[in-house]
């Protein structure tokens, strides 16, 4: 007996949220997804019952805009237990381990199954250090006096707060996925970084009391604020680095900029319909294939990596130090020095920000972001790719049940995938390549709000996708025969 056999029925009874039958109206998946949105915004300022909020740190630090949540809410965890998930599901695919064929509709609930199996795990491994060991979500002792139930149950109060968050997250990214428009990871995403950048650039007291862009240009124009004169090194750095903010407005700008721009550039394939004469059609192989999705799954990985460093850190009296060094919660030596991401300017800027590790330190740090930005990019836009029926294969058996084929070629799945082949993997490869890379160059010269570079890509990139998908549901709202054509009922 197989695995399958074996897990299923316990993955066959993992509860989910029921698919539609048949077409949703267009305004219907505005509601859900507008009301799973509210509910989001909600939950993010729903504060833990029996948290000492005074001594708490956020355990993922920068990484939090990717990760979405909120510290301290009951979505403690964010999209992060999806992700890491996703994660371990993509590498035990990629190494065609579990045996799954998701073209077959029993293999299909399987995977799901697993997949909410696997998240539920990962509350309990990412949960459970966060509550127990070291001071990230420290337990307030009056409440456990107060109930009578000790600092141990007001711990266990906590965790279960932050698992029905996890859990919770888990549903609203399935009802925006089934009954709504985009997904609900990518919503989240959306949901967190516009809320930095809308700071970083309009509150009057922003993050640490400094306010945004527009209020203090106003203040600087006004005469009350004073700056150096930009004709000395000293006020040129403050405009450029310091209250001016002009480069973290540039390369915001910028990094808008490239990603539309990358996300219009495209292959277009030409599609004739086999029975309807004139009905013509392209398929488009975008720089930017797998999109920048892939993005969370290395930075979620990275995020994991430190989240170990800091958890061994608090719980290892006797830490080696060629493993690691900390100070304030962050690495300061060691290898999970070197393999912590470069988040800020003053992560490298060692000129500027008088860091205490030594030139060729940071030159060996930014090399390995780097390194594994770009190569991790790729790599999981082929996982991506394969596992959403994106690849060659998969598009070809999706364009020949469509009624459609290229011109010139016979109407043959074989033939379509190695028309596809010409294109799609060597896109992917460099298209995850391309978004590693602005990922890393945003985080180095510094955005708006403190955004990280990956969380900035994600929120562009998913917002010009959400803009596409609306465009297309509002043309199969007014003309149905294209949604039949195309299998949307």
């Amino acid at each position: 007996m197989g695995w399958k056999e074996t897990a299923e029925p316990v993955l066959t009874r993992m509860p989910s949220v029921t698919r539609p039958e048949g077409h949703v109206p267009f305004r219907r998946k505005l509601g859900w997804t507008a009301g799973v949105l509210v509910l989001y915004f909600f939950l993010t300022n729903v504060q833990l019952f029996g948290l000492d909020a005074g001594t708490q740190s956020d355990l993922f630090g920068r990484f939090r805009s990717i990760l979405a949540g909120s510290q301290g809410s009951i979505l403690q965890l964010g999209i992060g237990p999806i992700v890491t998930a996703s994660i371990v599901l993509q590498l035990l695919g990629g190494a065609d381990l579990l045996g799954l064929d998701t073209d077959d509709p029993r293999d299909q609930v399987l995977y799901q199954g697993l997949q909410k199996l696997l998240v539920v795990v990962m509350i309990c491994l990412t949960g459970l250090p966060m509550v127990f060991a070291g001071n990230f979500l420290p337990a307030d002792p009056a409440v456990g006096q107060s109930l009578g139930i000790g600092l141990g149950g007001v711990q266990t109060l906590l965790f279960v707060q932050i698992a029905v968050g996890g859990i919770l997250i888990l549903f609203m990214d399935e009802i925006v996925s089934k009954w709504g428009v985009g997904s609900g990871v990518g919503l989240f995403i959306i949901a967190g970084v516009s809320q930095q950048l809308v700071g970083g650039l309009f509150a009057w007291e922003g993050l640490g009391g400094t306010p945004g862009f527009f209020p203090t240009w106003f203040a600087i124009l006004t005469g009350a604020q004073e700056i150096a004169s930009p004709l000395t090194a000293q006020g040129l750095q403050a405009l450029l680095l310091g209250q001016g903010q002009l480069l973290a407005l540039v390369t915001t700008v910028l990094i808008f900029a490239i990603v539309v721009y990358a996300e219009s550039v495209r292959v277009e394939i030409p599609l004739s319909h086999a029975r309807v004469k004139g009905a013509r059609g392209r398929f488009p192989v975008k720089l930017i294939y797998a999109s920048v999705l892939p993005m969370i799954l290395v930075r979620a990985l990275q995020a994991n990596i430190q989240f170990a460093g800091r958890i061994l850190n608090s719980t290892w009296s006797a830490m080696p130090a060629w493993l690691g060094q900390y100070s304030n919660g962050q690495p300061t030596a060691g290898l999970f020095y070197y393999l912590a991401p470069i988040q800020t300017r003053n992560d490298w800027m060692w000129w500027l920000a008088g860091t205490a590790a030594e030139p060729w330190q940071i030159v060996i740090r930014v090399g390995l972001d780097l390194f594994i930005m770009v190569i991790g990019g790729a790599i999981f836009a082929i996982f991506w790719v394969e596992t959403t029926g994106m690849g060659p294969e998969a598009t070809a058996q999706q364009i020949q049940n469509s009624g459609m084929q290229i011109p010139g070629f016979r109407r043959n799945p074989q033939v379509i995938e190695k028309v596809m082949e010409r294109y799609i993997p060597q896109v992917t490869v460099i298209g995850g390549a391309l978004v590693g890379l602005l990922a890393v160059g945003a985080n180095m010269l510094g955005t708006i709000g403190q955004v990280s570079g990956t969380g900035l890509l994600l929120t562009v990139s998913i917002t010009y996708k959400l803009y596409e998908e609306i465009a297309e549901e509002q043309l199969m709202e007014m003309h149905p025969v294209m949604r039949q054509m195309f299998g949307g009922e």
